[in-house]
């Protein structure tokens, strides 16, 4: 039997195969054990559901996203600290953005999936606040989550769409959208 972390990355990047050629809602759970060389049985106990799969996928994103983070960008403004957290996540989405791109345009049809992952989307967030060197605790906290979790769907559409090799039109619409954040709020940071 394989050990479980292979049987995540083949399941992940099976999901993802499956999800570009033929859309998140045709792709079935079976199809995905078939092309990622798994039996229904290796692959469940380490993934329930299709949107399981998901989930660990973005996940995988956060951790990247966390292993660039530098101590030494503390010093830097709270915007370019977020702006760069989420430039550095969307440049690990990239490889993806087909595959995603047909799961966001299939997430209005299958709601539960779209639920958990909009959950997923807000765990992420808060991990980016702390990437950013920024506190997610209490009722602040949540706002800033809640608000960055928002700034990042917004801008998500945009990325979607960005065929720009430095992914300008992504880093302007962040930008413009952290300096609305800034006007309403006086700062995420704050």
């Amino acid at each position: 039997m394989a050990r479980k972390t292979d049987i995540e990355g083949r399941a992940i990047e099976a999901a993802m195969a499956l999800a570009e050629e033929q859309g998140w809602e045709k792709t079935s759970y079976a199809e995905i054990a078939a092309k990622a060389g798994l039996k229904i049985a290796e692959l469940y106990p380490v993934f329930a559901s299709k949107t399981a799969i998901l989930v660990a996928f973005s996940r995988r994103i956060d951790e990247k996203v966390l292993a660039g983070t530098d101590p030494e960008d503390a010093e830097e403004p709270v915007r370019d600290r977020l702006l760069d957290v989420l430039m550095r996540r969307f440049e690990a989405l990239r490889p993806q953005r087909e595959a995603i791109a047909a799961i966001v345009k299939d997430l209005p049809r299958d709601p539960v999936t779209a639920a958990c992952l909009a959950q997923q989307a807000t765990r992420s967030m808060r991990w980016m606040l702390r990437a950013a060197g920024l506190d997610d605790h209490g009722l602040k906290g949540m706002l800033r989550v809640r608000a960055l979790a928002g700034l990042y769907a917004l801008s998500l559409r945009v990325w979607l769409n960005d065929d720009s090799p430095d992914l300008s039109k992504t880093a302007a619409s962040l930008d413009k959208n952290l300096s609305r954040l800034e006007g309403w709020t006086g700062g995420i940071g704050r």
